[in-house]
Protein backbone atom coordinates (compact mmCIF):
# COMPACT_ATOMS: atom_id res chain seq x y z
CA UNK A 1 0.00 0.00 0.00
CA UNK A 2 2.76 2.41 0.58
CA UNK A 3 3.86 2.52 -2.92
CA UNK A 4 0.32 3.75 -4.07
CA UNK A 5 0.48 6.79 -1.63
CA UNK A 6 4.56 7.93 -3.04
CA UNK A 7 4.33 11.35 -3.68
CA UNK A 8 4.07 11.70 -7.74
CA UNK A 9 4.60 15.05 -9.75
CA UNK A 10 0.58 16.81 -9.52
CA UNK A 11 -0.47 18.56 -12.36
CA UNK A 12 -0.79 22.46 -12.32
CA UNK A 13 -4.32 21.64 -13.74
CA UNK A 14 -5.74 18.16 -13.59
CA UNK A 15 -7.75 17.20 -16.46
CA UNK A 16 -11.30 16.24 -15.94
CA UNK A 17 -12.17 13.30 -18.89
CA UNK A 18 -16.10 12.54 -18.99
CA UNK A 19 -16.87 9.58 -20.56
CA UNK A 20 -21.05 9.59 -21.26
CA UNK A 21 -23.24 7.80 -23.98
CA UNK A 22 -27.04 7.45 -24.16
CA UNK A 23 -28.77 4.30 -22.10
CA UNK A 24 -27.08 1.09 -23.11
CA UNK A 25 -24.55 2.55 -25.15
CA UNK A 26 -21.79 0.56 -23.53
CA UNK A 27 -20.29 3.01 -20.79
CA UNK A 28 -20.26 0.60 -18.04
CA UNK A 29 -18.44 -1.69 -19.76
CA UNK A 30 -15.77 0.64 -21.60
CA UNK A 31 -15.21 1.88 -17.66
CA UNK A 32 -14.76 -1.36 -16.73
CA UNK A 33 -11.89 -2.30 -19.03
CA UNK A 34 -10.27 1.19 -18.35
CA UNK A 35 -10.04 0.43 -14.95
CA UNK A 36 -7.68 -2.68 -15.14
CA UNK A 37 -5.79 -0.40 -17.41
CA UNK A 38 -2.33 0.20 -15.81
CA UNK A 39 -1.94 3.20 -17.47
CA UNK A 40 -5.10 4.91 -15.83
CA UNK A 41 -3.37 3.83 -12.46
CA UNK A 42 -2.35 7.14 -11.53
CA UNK A 43 -6.51 8.44 -12.01
CA UNK A 44 -9.41 9.00 -9.95
CA UNK A 45 -13.06 7.95 -11.63
CA UNK A 46 -16.00 9.39 -10.46
CA UNK A 47 -19.14 6.69 -10.68
CA UNK A 48 -22.91 6.88 -9.96
CA UNK A 49 -22.70 3.97 -8.25
CA UNK A 50 -20.40 0.68 -7.80
CA UNK A 51 -22.80 -1.72 -8.01
CA UNK A 52 -23.16 -1.14 -11.96
CA UNK A 53 -19.15 -1.90 -12.11
CA UNK A 54 -18.24 -4.78 -11.29
CA UNK A 55 -15.07 -4.08 -9.33
CA UNK A 56 -14.60 -6.86 -6.39
CA UNK A 57 -12.02 -8.36 -7.98
CA UNK A 58 -9.95 -5.29 -8.61
CA UNK A 59 -10.70 -4.03 -5.07
CA UNK A 60 -7.20 -3.23 -2.83
CA UNK A 61 -9.43 -1.14 -0.11
CA UNK A 62 -12.30 0.38 0.51
CA UNK A 63 -11.46 4.18 2.13
CA UNK A 64 -14.95 4.60 3.42
CA UNK A 65 -18.61 4.74 1.83
CA UNK A 66 -17.63 6.05 -1.18
CA UNK A 67 -14.52 5.48 -2.11
CA UNK A 68 -12.46 2.05 -2.73
CA UNK A 69 -8.84 2.09 -4.19
CA UNK A 70 -8.29 -0.52 -7.08
CA UNK A 71 -5.07 -2.59 -7.82
CA UNK A 72 -4.11 -0.70 -10.68
CA UNK A 73 -3.83 2.58 -8.26
CA UNK A 74 -6.81 3.71 -9.57
CA UNK A 75 -9.07 5.72 -7.26
CA UNK A 76 -13.13 5.06 -7.52
CA UNK A 77 -15.78 7.11 -5.90
CA UNK A 78 -19.83 7.28 -6.31
CA UNK A 79 -21.45 10.94 -7.01
CA UNK A 80 -23.62 11.59 -4.44
CA UNK A 81 -24.97 14.59 -5.00
CA UNK A 82 -23.26 17.63 -6.65
CA UNK A 83 -20.25 17.02 -8.66
CA UNK A 84 -18.46 19.99 -8.06
CA UNK A 85 -18.79 18.66 -4.07
CA UNK A 86 -17.64 15.61 -4.92
CA UNK A 87 -14.34 16.82 -7.09
CA UNK A 88 -13.71 19.17 -3.88
CA UNK A 89 -13.84 16.65 -1.73
CA UNK A 90 -11.19 14.25 -4.11
CA UNK A 91 -8.82 17.98 -4.20
CA UNK A 92 -9.06 18.39 -0.37
CA UNK A 93 -8.03 14.79 0.84
CA UNK A 94 -5.20 15.04 -2.20
CA UNK A 95 -3.90 18.16 -0.41
CA UNK A 96 -4.05 16.24 3.01
CA UNK A 97 -2.41 13.17 1.58
CA UNK A 98 -5.33 10.63 2.61
CA UNK A 99 -5.81 9.56 -0.44
CA UNK A 100 -3.55 8.46 -3.29
CA UNK A 101 -2.04 11.97 -5.38
CA UNK A 102 -4.23 10.95 -8.73
CA UNK A 103 -3.45 13.14 -12.09
CA UNK A 104 -6.43 13.03 -13.54
CA UNK A 105 -10.03 12.11 -13.19
CA UNK A 106 -12.55 10.23 -15.19
CA UNK A 107 -16.45 11.55 -14.73
CA UNK A 108 -18.96 8.46 -16.45
CA UNK A 109 -22.28 10.60 -16.85
CA UNK A 110 -25.98 9.22 -16.55
CA UNK A 111 -27.49 7.63 -20.20
CA UNK A 112 -30.31 10.43 -19.77
CA UNK A 113 -27.41 13.54 -19.24
CA UNK A 114 -26.64 16.30 -21.47
CA UNK A 115 -22.77 16.59 -20.71
CA UNK A 116 -22.47 20.20 -21.05
CA UNK A 117 -23.98 21.05 -17.12
CA UNK A 118 -20.79 18.51 -16.22
CA UNK A 119 -18.17 20.38 -18.11
CA UNK A 120 -19.19 23.90 -17.04
CA UNK A 121 -19.05 22.41 -13.54
CA UNK A 122 -15.03 23.27 -13.69
CA UNK A 123 -15.12 26.47 -15.05
CA UNK A 124 -18.39 27.62 -12.93
CA UNK A 125 -16.51 26.64 -9.85
CA UNK A 126 -14.28 29.12 -8.27
CA UNK A 127 -12.07 26.38 -6.46
CA UNK A 128 -12.11 23.81 -9.25
CA UNK A 129 -11.56 26.19 -12.11
CA UNK A 130 -8.09 26.96 -10.64
CA UNK A 131 -7.04 23.79 -9.69
CA UNK A 132 -8.66 21.50 -12.72
CA UNK A 133 -9.31 21.34 -16.23
CA UNK A 134 -11.31 19.98 -18.77
CA UNK A 135 -10.08 17.12 -20.81
CA UNK A 136 -10.89 14.28 -23.50
CA UNK A 137 -14.96 13.47 -23.48
CA UNK A 138 -15.12 10.01 -24.38
CA UNK A 139 -19.03 9.46 -25.78
CA UNK A 140 -20.01 5.55 -26.69
CA UNK A 141 -22.12 4.74 -29.42
CA UNK A 142 -24.68 1.68 -29.51
CA UNK A 143 -24.48 0.32 -33.20
CA UNK A 144 -27.09 -1.59 -32.35
CA UNK A 145 -29.46 1.34 -31.28
CA UNK A 146 -27.48 4.04 -32.06
CA UNK A 147 -29.25 5.61 -35.45
CA UNK A 148 -33.17 5.54 -33.86
CA UNK A 149 -31.35 7.32 -30.85
CA UNK A 150 -30.12 9.88 -32.64
CA UNK A 151 -33.75 10.30 -34.74
CA UNK A 152 -35.17 10.20 -31.23
CA UNK A 153 -33.86 11.68 -28.14
CA UNK A 154 -32.09 14.82 -28.59
CA UNK A 155 -29.59 13.77 -25.62
CA UNK A 156 -27.95 11.13 -27.90
CA UNK A 157 -27.25 14.04 -30.25
CA UNK A 158 -25.63 16.49 -27.60
CA UNK A 159 -23.19 13.59 -26.18
CA UNK A 160 -22.09 12.40 -29.80
CA UNK A 161 -21.38 16.21 -31.11
CA UNK A 162 -19.49 16.83 -27.91
CA UNK A 163 -17.20 13.94 -28.33
CA UNK A 164 -13.55 14.47 -28.62
CA UNK A 165 -13.67 10.55 -29.25
CA UNK A 166 -16.48 8.05 -30.48
CA UNK A 167 -16.36 4.88 -29.63
CA UNK A 168 -18.73 2.52 -31.42
CA UNK A 169 -19.63 -0.49 -29.37
CA UNK A 170 -21.73 -3.62 -30.28
CA UNK A 171 -20.18 -3.54 -33.65
CA UNK A 172 -20.42 -7.60 -33.53
CA UNK A 173 -24.07 -7.94 -33.34
CA UNK A 174 -25.01 -4.66 -35.98
CA UNK A 175 -25.07 -5.05 -40.19
CA UNK A 176 -22.49 -4.23 -41.69
CA UNK A 177 -25.36 -1.46 -43.41
CA UNK A 178 -26.08 -0.45 -39.68
CA UNK A 179 -22.75 0.55 -38.96
CA UNK A 180 -21.88 2.44 -42.53
CA UNK A 181 -24.88 4.37 -41.78
CA UNK A 182 -23.88 4.68 -38.04
CA UNK A 183 -20.86 6.35 -39.41
CA UNK A 184 -22.26 8.65 -41.50
CA UNK A 185 -24.57 10.09 -39.40
CA UNK A 186 -21.83 10.70 -36.78
CA UNK A 187 -19.75 12.13 -39.45
CA UNK A 188 -22.49 15.06 -39.16
CA UNK A 189 -22.82 15.04 -36.07
CA UNK A 190 -19.18 15.33 -35.19
CA UNK A 191 -16.71 15.41 -38.36
CA UNK A 192 -13.38 15.60 -36.47
CA UNK A 193 -13.77 13.46 -33.79
CA UNK A 194 -11.83 9.41 -34.51
CA UNK A 195 -14.31 7.17 -34.45
CA UNK A 196 -12.61 3.44 -33.15
CA UNK A 197 -14.17 0.11 -32.33
CA UNK A 198 -15.14 -1.03 -28.73
CA UNK A 199 -14.83 -4.71 -29.93
CA UNK A 200 -10.92 -3.85 -31.43
CA UNK A 201 -8.41 -6.04 -29.04
CA UNK A 202 -6.07 -3.93 -30.01
CA UNK A 203 -7.97 -0.28 -29.03
CA UNK A 204 -5.96 1.62 -26.96
CA UNK A 205 -7.50 2.38 -23.87
CA UNK A 206 -5.28 5.17 -22.67
CA UNK A 207 -5.33 7.09 -25.87
CA UNK A 208 -8.92 7.64 -25.66
CA UNK A 209 -8.42 9.84 -22.37
CA UNK A 210 -5.26 11.37 -22.98
CA UNK A 211 -4.83 14.24 -25.15
CA UNK A 212 -3.05 14.88 -28.13
CA UNK A 213 0.15 16.63 -28.56
CA UNK A 214 -1.35 19.39 -30.91
CA UNK A 215 -4.42 21.22 -29.58
CA UNK A 216 -8.15 19.87 -30.35
CA UNK A 217 -9.23 22.85 -33.03
CA UNK A 218 -6.08 22.22 -34.71
CA UNK A 219 -7.49 18.58 -35.61
CA UNK A 220 -9.97 20.47 -37.97
CA UNK A 221 -8.31 19.64 -41.07
CA UNK A 222 -8.58 16.84 -43.48
CA UNK A 223 -6.11 16.07 -46.38
CA UNK A 224 -8.93 17.46 -48.73
CA UNK A 225 -8.53 20.69 -46.47
CA UNK A 226 -11.68 20.04 -43.97
CA UNK A 227 -13.94 17.54 -42.76
CA UNK A 228 -16.61 19.58 -43.90
CA UNK A 229 -17.14 20.97 -47.41
CA UNK A 230 -20.77 21.53 -47.35
CA UNK A 231 -22.89 22.53 -44.70
CA UNK A 232 -25.49 19.48 -43.69
CA UNK A 233 -28.59 19.01 -41.90
CA UNK A 234 -29.68 15.89 -40.02
CA UNK A 235 -33.14 14.75 -41.12
CA UNK A 236 -35.36 13.25 -38.64
CA UNK A 237 -36.54 9.34 -39.46
CA UNK A 238 -38.64 7.36 -37.54
CA UNK A 239 -40.34 9.88 -34.49
CA UNK A 240 -39.24 12.92 -35.00
CA UNK A 241 -37.23 14.81 -32.41
CA UNK A 242 -37.05 18.67 -31.35
CA UNK A 243 -33.58 19.35 -32.31
CA UNK A 244 -32.16 20.29 -35.64
CA UNK A 245 -28.62 19.28 -35.73
CA UNK A 246 -26.28 20.41 -38.15
CA UNK A 247 -22.91 21.00 -39.04
CA UNK A 248 -21.27 24.27 -41.10
CA UNK A 249 -18.27 25.91 -41.45
CA UNK A 250 -16.54 29.34 -42.00
CA UNK A 251 -13.71 29.78 -44.50
CA UNK A 252 -12.17 33.64 -44.53
CA UNK A 253 -9.42 34.96 -46.45
CA UNK A 254 -8.73 38.23 -45.12
CA UNK A 255 -6.72 38.18 -41.32
CA UNK A 256 -9.91 37.90 -38.41
CA UNK A 257 -9.65 41.18 -36.12
CA UNK A 258 -8.94 39.33 -32.68
CA UNK A 259 -11.00 41.83 -30.42
CA UNK A 260 -13.96 42.17 -33.14
CA UNK A 261 -14.20 38.08 -33.13
CA UNK A 262 -13.97 38.11 -29.20
CA UNK A 263 -16.91 40.38 -29.19
CA UNK A 264 -19.04 38.39 -32.44
CA UNK A 265 -18.40 35.29 -29.78
CA UNK A 266 -18.88 36.34 -27.05
CA UNK A 267 -22.68 37.75 -28.40
CA UNK A 268 -23.22 34.50 -30.47
CA UNK A 269 -23.06 32.35 -27.05
CA UNK A 270 -25.20 34.86 -25.26
CA UNK A 271 -27.87 34.54 -27.07
CA UNK A 272 -27.42 31.62 -28.69
CA UNK A 273 -25.40 29.63 -26.46
CA UNK A 274 -27.42 26.37 -25.55
CA UNK A 275 -27.81 25.95 -29.53
CA UNK A 276 -23.95 26.14 -30.37
CA UNK A 277 -23.22 22.87 -29.29
CA UNK A 278 -19.96 22.84 -30.22
CA UNK A 279 -17.35 25.49 -31.74
CA UNK A 280 -13.83 24.93 -33.21
CA UNK A 281 -11.08 26.15 -35.40
CA UNK A 282 -8.12 27.94 -36.62
CA UNK A 283 -7.62 31.43 -37.15
CA UNK A 284 -5.05 33.79 -38.85
CA UNK A 285 -5.16 36.60 -36.72
CA UNK A 286 -4.46 40.33 -38.01
CA UNK A 287 -0.60 40.73 -36.66
CA UNK A 288 0.22 37.14 -35.79
CA UNK A 289 2.67 35.02 -37.69
CA UNK A 290 0.94 31.53 -36.39
CA UNK A 291 -2.69 30.47 -36.12
CA UNK A 292 -4.37 30.70 -33.03
CA UNK A 293 -6.93 27.61 -32.10
CA UNK A 294 -10.33 28.00 -30.32
CA UNK A 295 -12.56 25.22 -29.12
CA UNK A 296 -15.51 25.95 -27.19
CA UNK A 297 -19.01 23.91 -26.09
CA UNK A 298 -22.19 25.57 -25.83
CA UNK A 299 -21.35 28.81 -23.45
CA UNK A 300 -17.73 27.25 -22.37
CA UNK A 301 -15.15 28.33 -24.23
CA UNK A 302 -11.60 27.19 -23.66
CA UNK A 303 -8.56 29.10 -23.05
CA UNK A 304 -7.19 29.96 -26.64
CA UNK A 305 -4.19 28.03 -28.10
CA UNK A 306 -1.51 30.19 -30.11
CA UNK A 307 -0.17 26.73 -32.05
CA UNK A 308 3.57 26.95 -33.09
CA UNK A 309 3.04 26.33 -36.85
CA UNK A 310 0.10 26.24 -39.59
CA UNK A 311 -0.79 22.65 -40.45
CA UNK A 312 -0.08 22.75 -43.91
CA UNK A 313 -0.15 26.07 -46.91
CA UNK A 314 -3.38 27.30 -46.16
CA UNK A 315 -3.32 30.31 -44.34
CA UNK A 316 -6.82 31.15 -44.09
CA UNK A 317 -9.52 31.13 -40.90
CA UNK A 318 -11.45 27.97 -40.64
CA UNK A 319 -14.40 27.60 -37.77
CA UNK A 320 -16.50 24.37 -38.00
CA UNK A 321 -19.70 24.84 -35.96
CA UNK A 322 -21.98 22.30 -35.22
CA UNK A 323 -25.64 23.66 -34.12
CA UNK A 324 -29.02 22.85 -32.89
CA UNK A 325 -31.46 24.92 -35.12
CA UNK A 326 -29.58 28.18 -35.93
CA UNK A 327 -29.24 29.25 -39.60
CA UNK A 328 -26.08 28.66 -40.95
CA UNK A 329 -26.28 31.21 -43.54
CA UNK A 330 -27.47 33.94 -40.97
CA UNK A 331 -24.40 32.87 -38.63
CA UNK A 332 -21.96 33.58 -41.30
CA UNK A 333 -23.40 36.92 -42.38
CA UNK A 334 -23.69 37.64 -39.15
CA UNK A 335 -19.87 36.83 -38.70
CA UNK A 336 -18.64 38.97 -42.10
CA UNK A 337 -20.39 41.74 -41.25
CA UNK A 338 -19.37 42.12 -37.78
CA UNK A 339 -15.49 40.68 -37.89
CA UNK A 340 -14.40 41.16 -41.12
CA UNK A 341 -16.61 44.02 -42.55
CA UNK A 342 -15.36 46.00 -38.78
CA UNK A 343 -11.58 45.35 -39.84
CA UNK A 344 -11.99 46.42 -43.32
CA UNK A 345 -13.68 49.54 -42.50
CA UNK A 346 -10.95 50.33 -39.58
CA UNK A 347 -8.07 50.04 -42.54
CA UNK A 348 -10.14 52.42 -44.65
Amino acid sequence: MADLFDAVAIPAFTPVNLLTGFLGSGKTTLLSRLLKDPALGDAAVLINEFGEVGLDHHLVERLDDNMVLLQSGCLCCTVRGELADAIRDLHARRERGEIPPFRRIVVESTGLADPFPVLSTIKADPVLRHHFRPGNVITTVDAVNGLSQFDTYVESNRQAAIADRLVITKIDLAGEDACSDLIARLAVLNPDAPVVDACDGALDLAALVIEDDVPRAATLQSSSGFYCDAQQSLPAAGRAHSADFRSLFIIVDQPVDWTAFGLWMTMLLNRHGDKVIRVKGILNIEGEETPVAIHGVQHLVHTPVHMQAWPGDDRRSKIVFIVDGLDGNLLKRSFEAFAVARRAAEVA
